[in-house]
């Protein structure tokens, strides 16, 4: 059973033949990509999810898919790419069906130039990107090849494929969000019994909702970047807050507390499976802030703890969604800072009574029926004996009239340019230099420790992996194995870094000293191997590069320019022997 954000989608894709008109088709299959996309939810974050679909006519009597597919995370195979290789020669005027605009028009195994070649005719696209620097760009692409592209809303406007356009934009509601309100999407969740309790008034809350229920929440923690807590949460029910039962992603765990009274021993200060960060207001007990950094516990501290300033600092660290288990004063203080965006309300068949028992949102001011919040788009779900409310607080934001390409603003105002500061950052693979990303899918082809050329996905697999290298131990040599067959750049970042964390002594004793000439040649090897990204980088040239990632203080610049940005340095570096190299031929 598919449940897509919400619950869109609740039953299996049958491939039915319908005789209907190829609305009905584009409906059909447009949300059979978003159902795909869904699939890597909680793996590709920040970036979208992307599902494709290639259908064909069916003898007259309704349409036949001949390949799917859809991106498992970030620096994967794209989806438009994998459907192509499954339909074969059947791409031949067939039809390809897009839950999103593709976003990578660069490389020559990106999902545009693979439709382009496979000789696909139509493109429906569901929605335009919602990032500025890329909407419209594979839809010009595509357009200028000859391809018919339609896309939902815009030039089809039936009622047929109304549907099949929310499912667009639910699977990518979390992008959506970020882009629209620049902080990630927030989901709060909670469990009440059918009296609006989720505690008795002694505090006792294990277990309102049923042992189905709690495996949802499980699914929800797995989709989500970060889970979010109070103190009073921590000091009561001591959480572990991992996705167990929920998928190989596990969201950081975050605690809000503004006076840090919390206890020294809790499940959520082992950080060996999976980090903690701590958001405080300045100065909170410092003696504790100590405590929790000797245990690998990050503190972040605030001016004054507010959400939306947590939220805005989380988007600058790239956090795409976020899941607020939290109490009813924490819920109350992030719903009026209007940083929730939707609600998950588990309503378990029990009373409990009780005039002091707390209920799952605190104090909001209301004093008129009028001015309660209304949930949107609301969908309702049997879990075992409880029942699944969800809805929006806020309509899921369509981008498509406020956001327009550059080559529209570029016919408008021909000065008009994307790049024209002195300071180019780079951080995610969507970025606009985002190529220069560890995590970008750019193989390269590396020496292994026998001086053996290896391939390898990207230049986080080889960097992760060379942590391990050399070292006796046979259970480095697997961790190797491991880090090298991980689907993604991300997940190979996980692993190498879990195991660093969880395992010191497998770490080769002279990485410290090396990894910045590892880094240095596994670049080289990756902007030599690559002419276009060559050039990307020589583009660059009088400009300063900064690896935008706010909380890696050392290949980063840092939130605040404290970073050492050393992987900004070797390019700038890499960028000048380029540069070297052609002013002496």
């Amino acid at each position: 059973m598919a449940h897509l954000l919400g619950g869109l989608l609740t039953t299996p894709f049958l491939y039915k033949p319908i005789t209907s008109s190829s609305h009905a088709f584009d409906s059909l299959y447009i949300k059979r990509a978003a159902e795909l996309a869904d699939k890597s939810a909680g793996f590709t974050a920040p970036h979208p999810n992307f599902g494709c679909v290639i259908a064909v006519p069916n003898n007259g009597c309704g349409g036949k898919v001949v390949g799917e597919g859809y991106l498992y995370a970030e620096g994967t195979v794209p989806a438009e790419v994998q459907a192509v290789e499954a339909a074969g020669e059947q791409c031949r005027g067939a039809t390809a069906y897009l839950n999103m605009e593709p976003g990578d028009c660069h490389s020559n195994s990106s999902a545009v130039s693979a439709l382009i070649k496979a000789g696909i005719s139509r493109v429906v696209v569901g929605i335009r990107h919602p990032l500025q620097h890329l909407r419209g760009h594979g839809i010009h692409a595509l357009r200028s090849e000859g391809l018919q592209v339609d896309v939902l809303g815009e030039d089809t406007q039936k009622k047929t494929i109304e549907e099949a356009l929310k499912s667009c934009l639910f699977v990518n509601a979390p992008l959506l969000y970020r882009a629209a309100c620049r902080v990630p999407f927030s989901v709060l969740k909670y469990a009440m019994t059918l009296d609006g309790k989720i505690s008795t008034s002694s505090g006792h809350a294990s277990w309102i909702s049923s042992k189905m229920s709690r495996t949802r929440v499980f699914e929800m923690r797995g989709r989500s970047d970060a889970v979010i807590v109070g103190g009073n949460t921590v000091r009561r029910d001591n959480p572990r807050l991992t996705a167990r039962h929920g998928g190989g992603h596990v969201p950081r765990r975050i605690v809000l507390s503004q006076t840090l009274d919390l206890p020294e021993e809790a499940h959520i200060w082992n950080v060996s499976e999976v980090p903690t960060i701590v958001a405080t207001q300045r100065g909170a007990r410092r003696s504790f802030q100590k405590v929790l950094a000797s245990k690998g516990v990050e503190v972040v501290e605030f001016d004054i703890l507010d959400p939306r300033d947590v939220m805005e600092y989380l988007y600058d660290r790239g956090y795409l969604s976020i899941l607020w288990e939290c109490g009813g004063t924490l819920a109350a203080s992030a719903i009026s800072s209007g940083v929730i965006h939707k609600v998950h309300a588990f309503v378990a068949p029990k009373i409990i009574g009780g005039k002091n028992a707390p209920s799952p949102v605190g104090e909001l001011g209301m004093v008129e029926m009028t001015q309660a919040l209304e949930l949107i788009d609301v969908f309702y779900e049997q879990i075992g004996p409880d029942i699944l409310v969800s809805g929006f607080l806020q309509p899921v934001p369509d981008l498509t009239p406020t956001i327009p390409s550059v080559q529209e603003t570029s016919a408008i105002d021909p000065t008009i340019s994307p790049y024209e500061s002195s300071i180019i950052f780079f951080y995610k693979t969507w970025d606009p230099y985002g190529a220069f990303s560890n995590f970008s899918l750019h193989p390269i082809e590396m020496p292994d420790e026998n001086g053996e050329l290896v391939t390898l996905s990207s230049i986080e697999h080889y960097y992760q992996a060379q942590k391990f290298v050399g070292v006796s131990d046979p259970v480095a040599k697997s961790c190797i194995e491991e880090i090298k067959r991980a689907k993604s750049p991300e997940e190979a970042a996980r692993i190498g870094r879990r195991i660093q964390r969880q395992q010191p002594n497998l770490v080769r004793p002279d990485w410290e000293s090396i990894k910045v000439d590892v880094m240095y040649k596994t670049l080289k090897c990756k902007f030599t191997t690559y002419p276009y990204l060559n050039s990307l980088l020589l583009s660059t040239a009088g400009s300063v590069l900064v690896e935008g990632s706010p909380h890696d203080l050392f290949w980063g610049g840092g939130r605040d320019g404290e970073g050492l940005n050393y992987l900004g340095r070797l390019l700038m570096k890499l960028r000048s022997e380029f540069l070297g190299d052609d002013r002496s031929q």
